[in-house]
C-alpha cells in the first residue's frame, strides 16, 4: 500500500480551513468545529520569545537543559517525580505522539471515540488499531474495562498481541476527565496484558479540578509515557511546543534513545526561541499561573453554558469536566432528523452547517459508529473576534454576559431547539 493510501488530511485541520473560507466569504458561521484555545498570548510570554529570538542555532535534539529542567519541575508539581533526562522537547506534542507509536513495540489500542490523529499516526507507523468503545455512561479517554478485556482476548485468539494503549486525560472529544477508579482499572488491565501506556495529558491544566486528574504514570510508572505541551493551557498552538516524560528504567531509556534518533532525522530539534518560552512558562511564574487559572474559568463557564443549551433541547451529552469540548448525542432527535435525510454523524455535521450555519466535527472523525448521531462541539472560539474582546472575556467576572459570547450560545440553543421541533432555519436568519 502506498503512503497516499494511508494518510488523509487531518479532519480537524480540514474542517477549520473549510469553515474559515466560508467565514472569509462573508457567511455567518458559528465556528464550533476546531479545538484551538482561542486566547491571546500574555505580554510576558511574548517577552520571553523576544529574549530567545536571537538564539538561532541548533540545540540538543532532546531539548535544551533549561527547557527540560523546567518540564521536569512541571511534572514534579503534578505528582510525577521526574529527572530532566526523562524529558524530550519537540515542535508540538503531536510529533511526540507519533514518535512514541513508532518506537514502542506492538499494535495500538484506542478508546473510541478518540482524538482524530491517533489512528492516523498508528497507520503511519505500520500499526494495527484495536478500537474499544468507551463506557456508554462513563467518561471518555479510557475504554470500557469489560470491552477492553474482550478486545484483548479476541486479539490473542487471532494471534495478535497489541503493545500500546493510548489514553487521554482530560479527553478530546468528550470533554470529560476519567476519575481515579477508571484510570486505575484501565492500568490494571494494561499491566496484566503487558501494554505500554501513552497518556496524552495536554489538557491537564484545563481540567475543571486539575488536582483531580490522576495520570496512569502514578499507577504504572515503569510503562507510562506522558505527553503534553503549551497548545491548550497557554493557547500557543501555532508556536508548536510539546514535551514528553518517559519512564525511569531500561525500557524508558531505550524508548527515549529511539525517539531522539528518530527526531534527529525528522525535526532535528525544537526551535530554540520556543525552548526559551518553554523554560519560562513551565517554571510557572505567578503571572503564568494566573493566566491559566483565568483561562480555565472561562473554558469551564462556556462549556457548562453550552451543555445547558443542549440539555434544554433534549440532547444527550456528558457534562463537561475538562478542556473546552462537548460530545452531544442527537439520538433523541432521530425521527426529526430522518425527515431531513440525516442518518449519521457526517450527515448531521453537514446539516448543522448548511441549515443553521453551525460548524461542528462529525463523530465519525473520532472513530465513532457512522450511523451514530454524534459530533464534537468546541466552544473555544467563542471568546471574541479580536484580542481586545478575548482579553475582556478572560477578565470578566461573568463572561457569559458579554454580548458576543451570549449571542453565540443563544444561537446554538435556538438551533438545537429548532431541530427538535423540525424547524430548520437558514444560517442567514441567525
Amino acid at each position: 500500500m502506498s503512503i497516499t493510501n494511508l494518510v488523509s488530511p487531518s479532519a480537524t485541520l480540514a474542517v477549520n480551513e473549510r469553515i474559515r473560507r466560508l467565514i472569509d466569504a462573508g457567511q455567518p458561521i458559528l465556528h464550533l468545529a476546531f479545538g484551538e484555545a482561542g486566547l491571546p498570548v500574555p505580554d510576558e510570554v511574548v517577552d520571553a520569545l523576544t529574549r530567545g529570538a536571537p538564539d538561532n542555532g541548533y540545540g540538543p535534539v532532546a531539548g535544551s537543559p533549561r527547557a527540560r529542567t523546567a518540564a521536569a519541575g512541571w511534572f514534579d508539581r503534578r505528582r510525577l517525580r521526574t529527572d530532566p533526562d526523562q524529558v524530550v522537547i519537540a515542535p508540538g506534542s503531536k510529533a511526540l505522539l507519533w514518535a512514541l507509536l513508532a518506537v514502542l513495540p506492538g499494535d495500538v489500542v484506542l478508546p473510541q471515540p478518540s482524538w482524530v490523529s491517533y489512528a492516523a499516526q498508528a497507520a503511519l507507523a505500520g500499526k494495527r488499531v484495536w478500537g474499544v468503545p468507551i463506557a456508554a455512561d462513563g467518561p471518555g479517554g479510557v475504554p470500557d474495562p469489560t470491552a477492553l478485556e474482550e478486545t484483548l482476548a479476541a486479539a490473542a485468539r487471532q494471534g495478535h498481541r497489541p503493545g500500546v494503549i493510548v489514553l487521554t486525560l482530560p479527553d478530546n472529544p468528550t470533554g470529560t476527565v476519567p476519575d481515579a477508579d477508571h484510570v486505575h482499572r484501565t492500568v490494571e488491565i494494561a499491566e496484566a496484558h503487558g501494554l505500554s501506556i501513552v497518556s496524552d495529558e495536554i489538557y491537564r491544566d484545563l481540567a475543571h479540578e486539575p488536582g483531580a486528574v490522576h495520570s496512569p504514570a502514578e499507577y504504572l510508572p515503569e510503562r507510562t509515557y506522558v505527553t503534553s505541551g503549551l497548545s491548550k493551557n497557554m493557547a500557543l498552538g501555532g508556536w508548536r511546543i510539546g514535551f514528553v516524560r518517559v519512564p525511569e528504567g531500561a525500557a524508558g531509556r531505550a524508548a527515549r534513545e529511539a525517539m531522539v534518533g528518530l527526531a534527529s532525522e525528522v525535526w532535528s530539534s525544537a526551535p530554540a526561541p520556543m525552548q526559551h518560552v518553554a523554560g519560562h512558562v513551565l517554571n510557572e511564574p505567578p503571572e503564568v499561573v494566573a493566566h491559566i487559572d483565568r483561562s480555565r474559568r472561562l473554558h469551564r463557564a462556556t462549556t457548562l453554558a453550552a451543555h445547558g443549551r443542549l440539555a434544554a433541547a433534549g440532547i444527550r451529552c456528558r457534562p463537561p469536566t475538562g478542556g473546552f469540548y462537548l460530545y452531544p448525542d442527537f439520538e433523541p432527535m432521530r425521527p426529526q432528523l430522518a425527515g431531513q435525510r440525516v442518518d449519521g454523524g457526517d450527515a448531521l455535521a453537514e446539516h448543522l452547517l448548511e441549515q443553521y450555519g453551525i460548524g461542528v466535527l462529525s463523530g465519525v472523525a473520532f472513530g465513532d459508529e457512522p450511523s451514530a448521531l454524534r459530533c464534537r462541539i468546541a466552544t473555544s472560539l467563542l471568546y471574541g473576534e479580536s484580542d481586545d474582546q478575548r482579553r475582556q472575556a478572560l477578565a470578566a467576572g461573568d463572561p457569559l454576559q458579554l454580548p458576543w459570547i451570549k449571542s453565540s450560545l443563544d444561537r446554538l440553543g435556538e438551533a438545537v431547539a429548532a431541530i427538535g421541533t423540525d424547524q430548520a432555519a437558514s444560517p442567514n436568519a441567525a
